[in-house]
Protein backbone atom coordinates (compact mmCIF):
# COMPACT_ATOMS: atom_id res chain seq x y z
CA UNK A 1 0.00 0.00 0.00
CA UNK A 2 1.36 3.19 -1.04
CA UNK A 3 2.15 6.08 1.58
CA UNK A 4 -1.00 8.56 -0.06
CA UNK A 5 -3.32 5.87 0.18
CA UNK A 6 -2.48 5.15 4.06
CA UNK A 7 -2.57 8.45 4.42
CA UNK A 8 -6.44 8.83 3.17
CA UNK A 9 -7.38 5.62 5.01
CA UNK A 10 -5.78 7.05 8.46
CA UNK A 11 -7.98 10.18 7.59
CA UNK A 12 -11.04 9.01 6.65
CA UNK A 13 -11.20 6.78 9.92
CA UNK A 14 -10.58 9.40 11.77
CA UNK A 15 -13.72 11.14 10.49
CA UNK A 16 -15.75 8.54 10.89
CA UNK A 17 -14.73 8.31 15.06
CA UNK A 18 -15.20 12.08 15.56
CA UNK A 19 -18.73 11.69 14.15
CA UNK A 20 -19.57 8.77 16.18
CA UNK A 21 -18.73 10.32 19.51
CA UNK A 22 -16.85 12.93 21.33
CA UNK A 23 -16.53 11.07 23.91
CA UNK A 24 -14.53 7.89 21.88
CA UNK A 25 -15.15 5.15 19.72
CA UNK A 26 -16.91 2.01 20.73
CA UNK A 27 -15.85 -1.92 20.76
CA UNK A 28 -18.22 -4.59 21.82
CA UNK A 29 -16.80 -6.74 25.16
CA UNK A 30 -18.19 -9.90 26.36
CA UNK A 31 -19.55 -9.01 29.77
CA UNK A 32 -18.62 -10.00 32.99
CA UNK A 33 -19.37 -9.73 36.81
CA UNK A 34 -22.88 -9.12 36.91
CA UNK A 35 -25.92 -9.33 38.50
CA UNK A 36 -28.00 -11.77 36.27
CA UNK A 37 -31.52 -10.44 38.32
CA UNK A 38 -34.96 -10.85 35.53
CA UNK A 39 -37.05 -7.66 36.24
CA UNK A 40 -39.42 -7.32 38.71
CA UNK A 41 -43.25 -8.55 37.88
CA UNK A 42 -45.09 -5.60 37.99
CA UNK A 43 -48.54 -7.09 38.24
CA UNK A 44 -48.13 -7.37 41.85
CA UNK A 45 -47.30 -3.99 42.14
CA UNK A 46 -51.12 -3.61 44.34
CA UNK A 47 -50.99 -6.89 46.18
CA UNK A 48 -50.00 -7.18 49.83
CA UNK A 49 -51.88 -4.76 51.80
CA UNK A 50 -54.72 -6.74 52.98
CA UNK A 51 -57.54 -4.43 54.36
CA UNK A 52 -60.63 -5.51 55.47
CA UNK A 53 -61.89 -8.27 53.53
CA UNK A 54 -64.84 -8.20 51.96
CA UNK A 55 -64.40 -4.45 51.63
CA UNK A 56 -65.99 -3.34 48.18
CA UNK A 57 -63.14 -0.67 47.72
CA UNK A 58 -60.36 -2.73 49.07
CA UNK A 59 -59.43 -1.10 51.87
CA UNK A 60 -62.41 -1.36 54.86
CA UNK A 61 -62.18 -0.24 58.45
CA UNK A 62 -61.37 -2.63 60.82
CA UNK A 63 -57.87 -3.61 61.73
CA UNK A 64 -55.31 -3.00 58.47
CA UNK A 65 -52.36 -5.61 58.23
CA UNK A 66 -50.61 -4.48 61.44
CA UNK A 67 -53.11 -5.33 63.61
CA UNK A 68 -53.59 -1.41 64.41
CA UNK A 69 -57.65 -0.63 64.97
CA UNK A 70 -58.40 1.64 62.22
CA UNK A 71 -55.24 1.79 60.31
CA UNK A 72 -54.09 1.11 57.25
CA UNK A 73 -50.71 -0.58 56.57
CA UNK A 74 -47.45 0.07 57.36
CA UNK A 75 -45.82 3.25 55.05
CA UNK A 76 -42.70 1.41 54.54
CA UNK A 77 -39.91 3.26 52.58
CA UNK A 78 -41.26 6.23 51.50
CA UNK A 79 -40.86 7.58 47.68
CA UNK A 80 -40.99 10.56 45.45
CA UNK A 81 -43.79 10.15 42.37
CA UNK A 82 -43.58 12.81 39.54
CA UNK A 83 -47.21 13.26 38.31
CA UNK A 84 -48.29 15.33 35.02
CA UNK A 85 -51.03 17.57 36.76
CA UNK A 86 -49.65 17.40 40.23
CA UNK A 87 -46.02 17.54 40.26
CA UNK A 88 -43.99 15.46 42.82
CA UNK A 89 -46.50 12.99 45.09
CA UNK A 90 -45.35 10.78 47.87
CA UNK A 91 -46.01 7.47 48.00
CA UNK A 92 -46.05 4.36 50.12
CA UNK A 93 -43.50 1.57 49.12
CA UNK A 94 -45.95 -0.43 47.28
CA UNK A 95 -46.42 3.51 45.16
CA UNK A 96 -49.88 3.99 46.90
CA UNK A 97 -50.46 7.83 46.63
CA UNK A 98 -50.28 9.13 50.30
CA UNK A 99 -52.85 12.55 51.65
CA UNK A 100 -53.10 15.24 53.76
CA UNK A 101 -56.38 16.62 55.07
CA UNK A 102 -56.61 20.42 55.48
CA UNK A 103 -59.05 19.88 59.10
CA UNK A 104 -55.83 18.28 60.75
CA UNK A 105 -53.37 20.67 61.64
CA UNK A 106 -49.74 20.55 61.40
CA UNK A 107 -48.43 22.65 64.16
CA UNK A 108 -49.32 21.06 66.61
CA UNK A 109 -50.24 18.04 64.29
CA UNK A 110 -53.49 17.06 65.26
CA UNK A 111 -55.95 14.27 63.63
CA UNK A 112 -59.19 14.94 63.25
CA UNK A 113 -60.37 12.15 60.55
CA UNK A 114 -62.03 9.24 62.85
CA UNK A 115 -64.99 6.97 62.32
CA UNK A 116 -66.36 6.82 59.03
CA UNK A 117 -63.85 9.23 57.75
CA UNK A 118 -60.83 6.98 58.70
CA UNK A 119 -62.22 3.91 56.63
CA UNK A 120 -62.47 6.10 54.02
CA UNK A 121 -59.18 7.48 54.41
CA UNK A 122 -57.22 4.80 56.33
CA UNK A 123 -54.32 6.40 58.77
CA UNK A 124 -50.97 5.80 57.63
CA UNK A 125 -49.29 4.23 61.07
CA UNK A 126 -45.87 5.41 62.49
CA UNK A 127 -44.18 2.22 62.69
CA UNK A 128 -41.90 1.27 59.80
CA UNK A 129 -41.78 4.32 57.78
CA UNK A 130 -38.83 5.82 56.68
CA UNK A 131 -37.89 8.04 53.86
CA UNK A 132 -36.02 7.71 50.78
CA UNK A 133 -34.35 9.87 48.05
CA UNK A 134 -36.01 13.09 47.92
CA UNK A 135 -37.96 13.74 51.18
CA UNK A 136 -36.42 14.60 54.02
CA UNK A 137 -35.94 12.10 57.09
CA UNK A 138 -36.14 14.98 59.17
CA UNK A 139 -39.58 15.92 58.39
CA UNK A 140 -41.10 12.26 59.57
CA UNK A 141 -42.73 12.50 62.81
CA UNK A 142 -45.84 11.12 64.49
CA UNK A 143 -49.16 12.38 66.14
CA UNK A 144 -51.07 10.36 68.52
CA UNK A 145 -54.63 9.76 67.59
CA UNK A 146 -57.81 9.89 69.79
CA UNK A 147 -57.44 5.75 70.19
CA UNK A 148 -53.95 5.89 71.21
CA UNK A 149 -52.76 4.60 67.95
CA UNK A 150 -49.62 6.36 66.66
CA UNK A 151 -50.29 8.40 62.53
CA UNK A 152 -47.33 9.16 60.81
CA UNK A 153 -46.76 12.78 60.01
CA UNK A 154 -44.96 14.63 57.24
CA UNK A 155 -44.14 17.89 57.58
CA UNK A 156 -45.99 17.60 60.73
CA UNK A 157 -49.34 16.82 58.92
CA UNK A 158 -51.11 13.62 59.57
CA UNK A 159 -50.39 11.35 56.39
CA UNK A 160 -53.50 8.71 55.12
CA UNK A 161 -54.35 6.25 52.29
CA UNK A 162 -57.79 7.06 50.09
CA UNK A 163 -59.81 3.67 49.61
CA UNK A 164 -61.00 4.77 46.63
CA UNK A 165 -57.06 4.28 44.60
CA UNK A 166 -57.18 0.59 44.39
CA UNK A 167 -53.99 0.28 42.37
CA UNK A 168 -49.72 1.90 42.51
CA UNK A 169 -50.73 5.46 40.90
CA UNK A 170 -53.99 6.29 41.27
CA UNK A 171 -54.80 9.71 42.55
CA UNK A 172 -58.28 9.87 43.25
CA UNK A 173 -58.16 11.17 46.45
CA UNK A 174 -56.76 14.67 45.07
CA UNK A 175 -59.49 17.15 45.73
CA UNK A 176 -62.34 15.22 47.18
CA UNK A 177 -64.85 17.00 49.55
CA UNK A 178 -61.99 20.79 48.92
CA UNK A 179 -60.34 19.50 51.60
CA UNK A 180 -57.85 16.30 50.73
CA UNK A 181 -54.79 16.78 48.92
CA UNK A 182 -51.79 14.36 47.46
CA UNK A 183 -48.52 15.19 49.82
CA UNK A 184 -45.52 16.83 48.34
CA UNK A 185 -41.81 15.64 49.48
CA UNK A 186 -41.82 18.72 52.00
CA UNK A 187 -45.90 17.98 53.57
CA UNK A 188 -47.36 20.77 51.49
CA UNK A 189 -49.63 20.13 49.11
CA UNK A 190 -49.11 18.57 45.70
CA UNK A 191 -51.21 21.42 43.57
CA UNK A 192 -48.69 21.63 40.50
CA UNK A 193 -46.96 24.14 42.27
CA UNK A 194 -44.13 23.14 39.68
CA UNK A 195 -46.15 24.80 36.56
CA UNK A 196 -44.83 27.47 34.73
CA UNK A 197 -46.63 31.16 34.74
CA UNK A 198 -48.33 29.87 31.10
CA UNK A 199 -50.01 26.92 33.44
CA UNK A 200 -48.29 24.52 31.69
CA UNK A 201 -46.97 21.60 33.90
CA UNK A 202 -42.89 21.14 33.55
CA UNK A 203 -42.49 17.25 33.12
CA UNK A 204 -39.12 16.12 35.14
CA UNK A 205 -36.17 16.58 34.46
CA UNK A 206 -34.94 13.52 32.33
CA UNK A 207 -31.41 13.70 34.52
CA UNK A 208 -31.37 15.25 37.65
CA UNK A 209 -29.88 15.26 41.33
CA UNK A 210 -31.36 13.79 44.34
CA UNK A 211 -30.02 13.33 47.82
CA UNK A 212 -29.69 9.52 49.40
CA UNK A 213 -29.25 9.28 52.83
CA UNK A 214 -26.70 6.65 52.64
CA UNK A 215 -24.40 7.71 49.44
CA UNK A 216 -25.30 11.58 48.99
CA UNK A 217 -26.34 13.71 45.93
CA UNK A 218 -26.94 10.60 43.70
CA UNK A 219 -28.03 11.01 39.91
CA UNK A 220 -31.41 9.77 38.83
CA UNK A 221 -33.71 9.78 35.32
CA UNK A 222 -36.85 11.17 34.84
CA UNK A 223 -38.51 8.62 36.67
CA UNK A 224 -36.23 8.44 40.01
CA UNK A 225 -34.13 5.80 38.99
CA UNK A 226 -30.83 5.65 39.92
CA UNK A 227 -28.54 5.56 37.26
CA UNK A 228 -25.18 3.43 37.95
CA UNK A 229 -22.02 2.90 35.71
CA UNK A 230 -20.06 -0.07 35.05
CA UNK A 231 -16.30 -0.39 36.22
CA UNK A 232 -15.95 -2.89 33.25
CA UNK A 233 -17.26 -0.31 30.66
CA UNK A 234 -14.29 2.61 29.86
CA UNK A 235 -15.21 6.03 28.33
CA UNK A 236 -11.66 6.45 26.51
CA UNK A 237 -11.66 4.48 24.58
CA UNK A 238 -15.08 3.74 24.60
CA UNK A 239 -16.05 0.19 25.47
CA UNK A 240 -18.96 -1.30 26.21
CA UNK A 241 -18.90 -5.06 28.48
CA UNK A 242 -22.48 -4.93 29.50
CA UNK A 243 -24.47 -6.91 26.71
CA UNK A 244 -26.24 -9.42 25.83
CA UNK A 245 -27.90 -11.61 29.27
CA UNK A 246 -26.10 -8.49 31.12
CA UNK A 247 -28.69 -6.08 29.46
CA UNK A 248 -31.64 -8.19 31.06
CA UNK A 249 -30.38 -6.82 34.44
CA UNK A 250 -29.25 -3.35 33.90
CA UNK A 251 -30.70 -1.43 31.35
CA UNK A 252 -28.57 1.45 29.51
CA UNK A 253 -30.34 4.79 30.19
CA UNK A 254 -31.72 6.85 26.55
CA UNK A 255 -30.31 9.74 25.51
CA UNK A 256 -31.45 13.10 27.07
CA UNK A 257 -32.16 16.83 25.98
CA UNK A 258 -28.95 18.20 27.97
CA UNK A 259 -30.49 21.48 27.72
CA UNK A 260 -32.96 19.74 29.89
CA UNK A 261 -31.02 18.54 32.25
CA UNK A 262 -31.27 19.56 36.47
CA UNK A 263 -28.13 20.75 38.55
CA UNK A 264 -25.38 19.22 36.76
CA UNK A 265 -23.40 20.55 33.98
CA UNK A 266 -24.45 20.04 30.62
CA UNK A 267 -20.73 19.72 29.11
CA UNK A 268 -21.26 16.21 31.45
CA UNK A 269 -24.35 14.37 29.76
CA UNK A 270 -23.28 13.48 26.36
CA UNK A 271 -24.59 10.31 23.69
CA UNK A 272 -22.91 7.10 23.14
CA UNK A 273 -23.66 4.42 20.09
CA UNK A 274 -23.47 1.06 21.50
CA UNK A 275 -21.96 -2.07 19.53
CA UNK A 276 -25.50 -2.97 18.42
CA UNK A 277 -26.34 0.57 17.06
CA UNK A 278 -28.25 1.75 19.64
CA UNK A 279 -27.92 5.15 21.81
CA UNK A 280 -27.57 5.25 25.61
CA UNK A 281 -26.76 7.73 27.81
CA UNK A 282 -23.27 9.28 28.99
CA UNK A 283 -21.62 10.94 32.07
CA UNK A 284 -18.38 12.37 31.85
CA UNK A 285 -18.41 9.99 28.68
CA UNK A 286 -18.87 6.83 30.57
CA UNK A 287 -22.32 5.01 29.43
CA UNK A 288 -24.96 4.28 32.60
CA UNK A 289 -27.41 2.21 33.06
CA UNK A 290 -30.28 1.58 35.90
CA UNK A 291 -31.05 -1.44 37.55
CA UNK A 292 -33.96 -4.26 37.48
CA UNK A 293 -33.74 -4.81 41.14
CA UNK A 294 -34.19 -1.19 41.86
CA UNK A 295 -38.14 -1.44 42.19
CA UNK A 296 -38.72 2.30 42.98
CA UNK A 297 -37.23 5.88 42.96
CA UNK A 298 -34.76 6.33 45.56
CA UNK A 299 -33.66 2.97 45.79
CA UNK A 300 -30.01 2.07 45.16
CA UNK A 301 -29.67 -1.78 45.22
CA UNK A 302 -27.32 -1.96 42.50
CA UNK A 303 -24.37 -0.07 44.50
CA UNK A 304 -21.46 -1.92 44.94
CA UNK A 305 -22.78 -5.13 42.72
CA UNK A 306 -19.77 -7.79 42.53
CA UNK A 307 -17.50 -5.02 43.20
CA UNK A 308 -18.20 -3.48 39.37
CA UNK A 309 -21.38 -1.61 39.06
CA UNK A 310 -21.58 2.55 41.03
CA UNK A 311 -23.63 5.51 41.75
CA UNK A 312 -22.76 8.27 39.78
CA UNK A 313 -22.08 12.12 41.60
CA UNK A 314 -23.23 15.25 40.64
CA UNK A 315 -19.56 15.99 39.58
CA UNK A 316 -20.26 13.11 37.29
CA UNK A 317 -18.03 10.36 39.23
CA UNK A 318 -18.42 6.80 40.41
CA UNK A 319 -19.47 6.55 44.21
CA UNK A 320 -17.91 4.03 45.92
CA UNK A 321 -19.50 3.79 49.21
CA UNK A 322 -21.78 1.45 50.63
CA UNK A 323 -25.25 1.99 51.46
CA UNK A 324 -25.78 1.16 55.24
CA UNK A 325 -27.73 -2.11 55.42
Amino acid sequence: MNKRRQISLAGAALSVMALATACGGSSSAKDQGYDARPAANSSDAGKGYGYGAGSADGYGAGKGSDGMAGMGAAGGKLAVRQTADLGQVVTDEKGFTLYRFDKDTAKPPASHCDGDCAKAWPPVPADNASASAGIDASALGTVARADGTKQLTLGGWPVYRYAKDTAPGDTKGQGVGGTWNALAPDGKKADGRNKTDGGKQQPAAPVSVADNAGLGKILVDGQGRTLYRFNKDSAWPMKFACNDACLDTWKPAKPVDKSKVRDIPEKLVSTVTRPDGTEQLAIDCWPVYWFTGDSKAGDVNGQGKQGLWFAVDDKGKKITTTPAS
